[in-house]
Parts: C-alpha cells; structure tokens; sequence
C-alpha cells in the first residue's frame, strides 16, 4: 500500500493574498464583542484571519484602513475592535512564543550553553542550531561560527547561528540560568521547533528570517491586496 505525505494546511494572508502553512503565518482572533486579538499559536476558538506581513507592514495596513476592511471581509462584519497597538500587541505574542519555546526545550535537556560547552559540542557535530544573543561581542560569534562550520564539515559555506532579537538578559531570563549570551541546540527536532518560534518573530519584526546554514527569505512589505483568508 502507497503512503503520500501528510498535507499541510495552508491559509491565505488576508492583505497580500499569499498561501502559506499555517507555521508561517500569523492568526488573528475575533472575540464575541468583536474585540480582533492576536493568536499566534492558533488555539483561541471562533473565527480567525490570517496575516503574513510583517509589523511596518501591519501597522501600515492598520492606519490606511485597510487593515480594518480586510478583517470586515474575512470575518463578515463591521462590528470590529482593533487595538490601536495591535503590531505591539503582536510582537509581544511571538516573543513569548519564541522565550517559552527556549524554557521547555531546556527543561528537556535540548541545549547546551557556555561558549567551551558549545565550542566543543560543535567541533564534534553535535549542534543543531546556534542562538547567539544581540548583544553578543562579535569575536565570540565568529568563534562558535566557525566550530560550528568545522563540526558540520561545512567551513566554506558561510553558515553561521541565529542572532536572537533580545539581549543576554532576556535569553537568560527564558533558560532559567545566569550570563546566557549563547546557546546552541544539540536535538534535530527541538532545533526545529526553536528555529520556527525565533523565524516566526524575526520575521514579524522585519528582519531577515532564517537559521544556519539555509536562511529563509527575508520577510517584506508586498503590495496591499485583499484577500479572504478566514477560517
């Protein structure tokens, strides 16, 4: 008997019109006075719509109205509440998304910290993923870079880790340990479900999306259509 690949499901981006999983996309709520919520792990019921922009993109969309008259189609009426800080609203969302992610997967024992630690761990191929924090010095990235390249027999290839979009106080407060500026993820699979938290809000914030050695691209500002994009 043939197996065929579980299908993903795709929603549409109610102001760009693009199809995506919903893993690169971002939901939106309607409560039962009509207040529009993020949803960023898409579990809150009733109806949700669907965006893919990034935040100046939002935030643009929101002041022109056109934010508004897409969600009036997608959720079929004009009874809306929208939080005048709803990309703030947002990106706090996805940045929690992301700091959860980093505290379950270190209960787990799914990542290691300290530069010697990770040093060692990536000359031996163990690292799956390489999280550097914002305020890292740049001689100890290029460091863990190149171990990290060296280890996955991969030197020429310009691969190097993930610039987490918070300080080291952030990171460390998330990990549950002191003075956390780097961290590396020595699983297959919790480096996947980190790597997609950390794109998810990159992307939200208009930066370059992407891990290691294959970055996605970048997340811009397309021209506004209007789509449906509801559930």
């Amino acid at each position: 008997m043939l197996r065929t690949e579980k299908s993903v499901p795709e929603r549409t981006c109610i102001l760009t019109r693009r199809t995506a999983g919903r893993s690169e996309l971002i939901r939106l709520a309607l409560g039962p006075e009509g207040q529009v919520a993020p949803d960023v792990r898409a579990r809150a019921p009733g109806r949700g719509a669907w965006i893919g922009v990034d935040r100046p993109t939002l935030e643009a969309a929101q002041a022109k109205g056109r934010l508004k008259a897409a969600l009036a189609r997608a959720f079929k009426t004009g009874d809306l509440r929208i939080p005048d800080d709803l990309g703030e609203r947002v990106e706090a969302a996805l940045r929690q998304a992301a700091l959860d992610r980093l505290g379950l997967e270190a209960k787990a024992s799914n990542l290691i910290s300290g530069s010697d630690k990770i040093e060692v761990a990536a000359r031996r191929g163990q690292v799956r993923l390489l999280i550097h924090a914002a305020d890292a010095a740049e001689e100890g990235r290029r460091r863990l870079d190149q171990a990290w390249r060296v280890g996955s027999e991969d030197e020429g290839s310009g691969r190097q880790g993930v610039v987490f979009p918070a300080g080291r106080t952030i990171l460390s407060l998330a990990l549950g340990r002191e003075n956390v500026v780097h961290v590396a993820i020595v699983d297959g699979a919790a480096a996947a479900r980190i790597g997609q938290a950390i794109d998810r809000w990159r992307a939200f914030l208009g930066r370059e999306a992407g891990l290691g050695a294959a970055p996605a691209e970048a997340s811009g500002a397309p021209e506004m259509e209007f789509g449906e994009g509801s559930e």
